[in-house]
């Protein structure tokens, strides 16, 4: 074979090869034209008025005239109008999205796309604009539901969201600054994700490009099921970042059923306040590894207190499932039913125990011995703190039946190391109460060396745990 016959071969292998490369890869990636086919009909834009009323005077009303510098400073653009001044009123708009659960006319949205609306505007993917009415929301879950007068409506297929894995295709449909039914995708990058002020949802991370206008929107598995509810982004931009929170649907269901029954949310409520359980907490409890939610205070009033929980309880499973970390704890009591009862196992001063608790609903109006003296105690040297013992006042106040205040603490000391501030309230170290200053310096100096002990505080109006761990020379 000639040179040249023998390179026009080697091409035209290579080429083949590529071209057989990019057919197999193409096979592997996910095609989404069905999907959005069948379900964009169900997929609605959302769009809200609400009447605010501006109590400012722009400084271009004064005629041009210049203004001293000192009244920008202090109000901006605008000079505010005392009450009964006058003002005007302004007409705000925002924009989301939603989707069809029932062809009667019920669609689901998030809480925030909807919060304060005057009116609220449905559009349909026929284009039709429906005045939506509210019937209810839950901003602990951000899951609202809203009825348009219209029937035979195209409806989504729901999935089921508990058996969702770790890099699994999804994508959205949705209004992303206004653009209807604009589709993204991408993968789930982790799952039952805990972001702060959203304890009772296990959220759905991904990857999928979520902007303003998507709130709301379905999250779409490759059956074409709903899995999830578009719901948060992580951004420092104000746009999208690669970190995209979906509530699941499965959790946003039982929400729904339950606004369309009732108008609100029922939910299980045990009355404590939990921290996690550090590697130092682990051994201070003798646990070989961190697991479970600490008990850190329990309302007197509540169904833990009344049916035998107490702070420094580490709860490790609630009927039978366990409870890896503590922020899956008010999961798993939410979706408790009212009035019911829930087995927890637990572990108490080494041992494990099982206890029957009856939860409460969750209240609606909840958002979240010492001797007298007021002079100073003695001062624990080891710990490197100076207390003064709690007045019954005081005690009274912070529900603690004794403990004794820090007034002033070491920085170098292995107090301040520990986490301890001035003010702090110690109320217990190694589950033993403390009652004086004096019995405080006595149990420091019991205290063992070669392992944490637990230190109960009581810290602006809530209580909390810290590992203390001495070292062999400390003295």
């Amino acid at each position: 074979m000639k040179p040249m016959t023998r390179t026009l071969a080697l091409w035209a292998t290579l080429a083949a090869g590529l071209v057989f490369a990019q057919a197999s890869m193409a096979r592997e990636l996910p095609d989404f034209t069905e999907l959005v086919e069948e379900a964009a009909p169900g997929v609605v834009n959302i769009s809200t008025t609400r009447m605010t009323e501006d109590r400012g005077i722009p400084f271009g009303a004064f005629g041009g005239q210049d203004v001293p510098e000192i009244f920008r400073h202090f109000f901006g653009d605008r000079i505010p109008m005392p009450p009964g001044g006058g003002g005007h009123t302004e007409e705000r708009q925002s924009l989301g999205s939603g989707f069809v659960i029932d062809a009667d006319g019920y669609i689901m949205t998030n809480a925030h796309v909807v919060a304060g609306a005057d009116e609220i505007m449905v559009r349909l993917n026929d284009r039709r604009d429906l005045k939506a009415e509210l019937v209810g929301a839950d901003e602990k879950t951000d899951v609202a539901v809203l009825k348009v007068d219209a029937d035979d409506l195209p409806t989504l297929q729901l999935g089921d969201s508990d058996g969702l894995k770790v890099g699994e295709w999804v994508a959205a449909i949705g209004s992303p600054f206004g653009f209807d039914h604009s589709v993204t995708a991408g993968i789930i990058s982790a799952i039952n994700r805990t972001l702060p002020r959203d304890a009772y949802v296990p959220f759905i991370q991904t990857d999928v490009a979520i902007n303003p206008g998507n709130s709301g929107g379905p999250l779409f598995n490759l059956d074409g099921e709903v899995i999830g509810i578009n719901s948060q982004i992580f951004t420092r931009s104000g746009g999208f970042m690669g970190l995209s929170f979906a509530i699941p649907i499965n959790v946003a269901m039982d929400v729904a059923n339950q606004l369309r029954d009732t108008g609100h949310v029922s939910r299980g409520w045990l009355g404590v306040m939990i921290q996690p359980v550090s590697r130092d907490l682990a051994e201070s409890f003798g646990m070989d590894q961190p697991e479970g939610a600490l008990i850190a205070d329990v309302d007197p009033d509540g169904p833990a207190a009344r049916d035998g929980i107490q702070a420094g309880d580490i709860i490790l499973e609630v009927n039978g499932e366990r409870v890896e970390s503590s922020d899956k704890l008010p999961r798993l009591i939410g979706r408790v039913s009212p009035d019911s009862d829930v087995e927890m196992k637990l572990l108490r001063n080494g041992e494990e125990q099982t206890i029957t608790v009856t939860v409460s609903d969750w209240p609606e109006d909840l958002a979240g011995n010492s001797n007298g003296s007021s002079g100073s105690g003695d001062s624990p040297t080891r710990l490197g703190v100076a207390v003064q013992a709690l007045s019954d006042s005081e005690a009274a106040q912070m529900g603690v039946d004794t403990g004794v205040r820090i007034v002033d603490i070491d920085p170098r000391g292995l107090a301040a190391a520990a986490g301890m501030r001035p003010g702090d309230v110690l109320v217990s170290i190694d589950h033993q109460s403390v009652e004086s200053a004096r019995q405080l310096s006595s149990l420091v100096s019991d205290l063992p060396t070669d392992r944490a002990v637990p230190v109960r505080l009581y810290r602006d109006g809530r209580s909390l745990f810290i590992a203390l761990r001495l070292g062999s020379d400390s003295e």
